[in-house]
C-alpha cells in the first residue's frame, strides 16, 4: 500500500505505535518523555489517560533511562531545567531527583544526592523531596543523612534564618523533624544556635548560648563539617521566590537572637505599626505576620516595597481585595514596572506557566479556592499579560515564513497542564502560539480538529480575544495533517509548520509526515520543517525521528521558542 494512502488509524512504518486515541504516531524517546514530564507534569491526566496511570508511565521512562546506563545524565537534565527555571512547578522536579536517589546504581544515587542542595533551593523543595523520597521506600542512610546535613550546614546563617522562619513547615515536615532524623553537625556559633531554636525553641536557645555545642543531638553526628569560612558555593545559591529579597546579614549571635526575638514578638503582634517598624528593619516577609493582619493595606503596603515577584505575583488578588491596587495608585503603577520589566523577570525565574496561570486566576476576580474576590484592573492585566511574554527566554525573529496551527479537538480541552484547573491544553496552545505570532513578521494561524479553518488572529490581540476566537469553533477528531494539506491546496509558502498538539491525531486518511513530504514536493520547498509543541506529558509524537527536518519540542519548557527559532534557522 502506498504511503499516500496508509491512514492514520493504521501504521504507516514499523516504528510507529498506536496511541491513547486508536491513531498511530511515534513514541517519543524516553529523555524527551522526562522533559516533557518535568515541563508539564501528569497532574490532572489527560484526556485519554486518568493522572494515576500518566503519573507511572513516566516514572517508568525515569527508571528505564537509569537501568540503561543513564542516570547521572537524568540527573544533570533534572538539575539543568531546574536552575534555569526551565519548569514551573517544583514537583515533577522533585519526584525525578527522588527517583534518582532511591536508585540501586550507585553513580545516579551520588549524582542524585551531590545535587540535592543545588536543586532544593527553599526549604519546600527540600520537605518536597524528602516526602517523595520516603514514598518511594527510601529509608534515611548515610547518603540522604549527608546530603541533608549539608543542606544546612553549607548555608549562609543569614538566609538559612529567613529560610526557617519563613517555610517552617510544608510537605507534612518541619525543619524540627528533619533535623532530629539528619542530625548535622557543625562548628558554626551562628548555625549552632539556629539549629538549637529549631530543635528547642528560642527560649532555651539562648539559655543554651554560653554552653559548648556541637550538634543539634550529643549523641549522634554526621560527617558534615564546615570549618572557618570554608562554606560552599551553596551560600550564593539564591532562592526561587527570594531572588531579590534582601536580607540584613546577620554577622553575630547577637544580631541572629535579635532577629528571632523580633520574628517571634511578630507573630502575636496587633499593632499596625509595631508590625511595619519590624518589617522595615528586619526585611520581614508575608510569612512573618500574623494571620488576622493579612488584612492591612498599611502592612501590605511596606511588604510590596521589597516583595519577591513571586509572591508579588501570587498576592494581586489580595492587593485588589483590600483596595491597595486602586487605578493609578503608587502601588499599581510599582506592581506593572515590575511586570514589565524582563530582566527582572529573568532574575527571579519567573516561569511563563506560572504567570498565565496568574492572569488567568486574576481577571476572573475572584480565586478558584476559597472567598477572595477582587475588582479586576484591566492595567494589571495587560501587565500580566505582558509579562508572559518577556518571561520566555529572548528569541529573535527568524524572518521564516510560519503557519501556526492550533488542534482545538476535543482532547485538547480536557486534563490540565501541571494541575492547573485554569489551564487545558487549548489555553496553554493558544499562548504558547502568541510568542512565536508576536515575534515573526510572516506567520499565519490556523486552527483544527476533522477541519481546518483559517483564524484571524493578530499579533496585538490579547490572550483573551484568541481563546474566545478558537473556542468558537466546533471540536471532532483530531487530524494533524490538515495544516500541511491545506498549504498545499492554498499554495502558501511555508517554510516552518508549527502544530501545537497532544499528537492524539487519529482521524486523518494521510499521515502528518506524508503530507509534509507531499508539501514538500509539490511546492518545491525540499527544507520546509515541521516543529511539534507536545502540550502534554504523554508519549507520542506525530515527528518522524527519522527526519532532519521535524522537531519535537516541549511546551511550557521557557527555553521552548528559542530551540524553535535555532531549528527554524537550521542552526540545530
Amino acid at each position: 500500500m502506498s504511503a499516500e494512502t496508509i491512514p492514520q488509524s493504521e501504521p504507516l512504518r514499523g516504528d510507529q505505535v498506536q496511541n491513547n486515541a486508536g491513531g498511530f504516531a511515534w513514541a517519543v524517546d524516553d529523555m524527551q518523555r522526562l522533559r516533557r514530564f518535568l515541563c508539564l507534569g501528569s497532574e490532572g491526566g489527560t484526556y485519554y489517560q486518568g493522572e494515576k496511570e500518566l503519573g507511572i508511565e513516566n516514572a517508568q521512562a525515569i527508571l528505564k533511562l537509569i537501568e540503561n546506563g543513564r542516570g547521572t545524565e537524568v540527573v544533570e537534565t533534572i538539575k539543568t531545567y531546574s536552575l534555569e527555571g526551565r519548569t514551573s512547578k517544583q514537583n515533577p522536579i522533585m519526584f525525578a531527583l527522588a527517583l534518582c536517589a532511591k536508585s540501586t546504581d550507585l553513580k545516579t544515587k551520588q549524582a542524585a544526592y551531590t545535587s540535592l542542595s543545588e536543586i532544593c533551593r527553599i526549604p519546600t523543595h527540600l520537605f518536597m523531596f524528602i516526602k517523595y523520597a520516603h514514598a518511594l521506600g527510601q529509608n534515611w542512610g548515610r547518603a540522604q543523612r549527608r546530603a541533608v546535613s549539608k543542606w544546612y550546614t553549607e548555608q549562609n546563617a543569614s538566609k538559612l534564618a529567613m529560610a526557617i522562619t519563613k517555610y517552617q513547615s510544608r510537605e507534612g515536615y518541619s525543619h524540627r523533624d528533619v533535623l532530629r532524623l539528619a542530625h548535622p553537625s557543625t562548628k558554626d556559633p551562628l548555625l549552632c544556635f539556629l539549629f538549637d531554636y529549631i530543635t528547642h525553641g528560642l527560649a532555651k536557645a539562648i539559655e543554651n548560648l554560653n554552653k559548648p555545642k556541637e550538634t543539634t543531638n550529643d549523641s549522634t553526628k554526621t560527617e558534615t563539617t564546615v570549618t572557618d569560612g570554608k562554606q560552599q558555593a551553596h551560600i550564593n545559591n539564591e532562592n526561587d521566590e527570594d531572588a531579590e529579597e534582601f536580607n540584613k546579614k546577620l554577622v553575630t549571635v547577637e544580631q541572629l537572637k535579635e532577629f528571632l526575638e523580633t520574628v517571634e514578638k511578630m507573630k502575636t503582634s496587633t499593632d499596625d505599626n509595631e508590625l511595619v517598624t519590624a518589617i522595615r528593619q528586619h526585611n520581614l516577609v508575608r510569612e512573618h505576620m500574623p494571620t488576622g493582619m493579612l488584612n492591612s493595606t498599611a502592612i501590605w503596603s511596606v511588604l510590596l516595597e521589597k516583595m519577591p515577584l513571586t509572591a508579588m505575583i501570587r498576592n494581586l488578588g489580595k492587593m485588589s481585595e483590600i483596595n491597595l491596587l486602586t487605578e493609578n495608585s503608587d502601588a499599581e503603577k510599582l506592581i506593572i514596572q515590575r511586570l514589565k520589566n524582563r530582566e527582572q523577570l529573568q532574575r527571579a525565574r519567573i516561569h511563563p506557566f506560572n504567570v498565565l496561570v496568574a492572569l488567568e486566576t486574576y481577571k476572573q476576580g475572584h480565586g478558584f479556592k476559597g472567598k477572595l474576590k477582587w475588582t479586576v484592573s484591566d492595567n494589571i492585566k495587560n501587565a500580566l499579560e505582558e509579562a508572559f511574554y518577556l518571561s520566555f527566554k529572548f528569541v529573535k525573529p527568524t524572518n521564516q515564513r510560519y503557519l501556526l496551527a492550533l488542534d482545538v479537538s476535543g482532547s485538547m480541552s480536557c486534563g490540565t497542564i501541571n494541575g492547573s484547573p485554569s489551564i487545558t491544553p487549548a489555553v496553554g496552545s493558544c499562548a504558547m502560539c502568541m510568542v512565536t505570532l508576536r515575534t515573526e513578521p510572516y506567520a499565519k494561524v490556523v486552527a483544527f480538529s476533522h477541519e481546518l479553518i483559517p483564524v484571524n488572529i493578530t499579533k496585538d490581540a490579547n490572550l483573551e480575544s484568541v481563546m474566545t476566537t478558537t473556542r468558537a469553533i466546533s471540536m471532532g477528531g483530531t487530524d494533524c495533517a490538515l495544516p500541511m494539506l491545506w498549504a498545499i491546496d492554498h499554495k502558501e509558502n511555508i517554510d516552518v509548520f508549527i502544530v501545537y498538539t497532544d499528537s492524539e491525531t487519529w482521524f486523518g486518511k494521510i499521515h502528518p509526515t506524508e503530507a509534509l513530504k507531499q508539501y514538500r514536493q509539490k511546492m518545491n520547498c525540499p527544507n520546509a520543517k515541521l516543529i511539534v509543541v507536545g502540550m502534554q506529558s504523554n508519549g507520542f509524537t506525530i515527528a518522524d525521528p527519522n527526519d532532519k527536518g521535524m522537531l519535537d519540542v516541549v511546551g511550557f519548557d521557557s527555553a521552548a521558542p528559542q530551540v524553535m527559532s535555532l531549528f527554524a534557522e537550521g542552526q540545530i
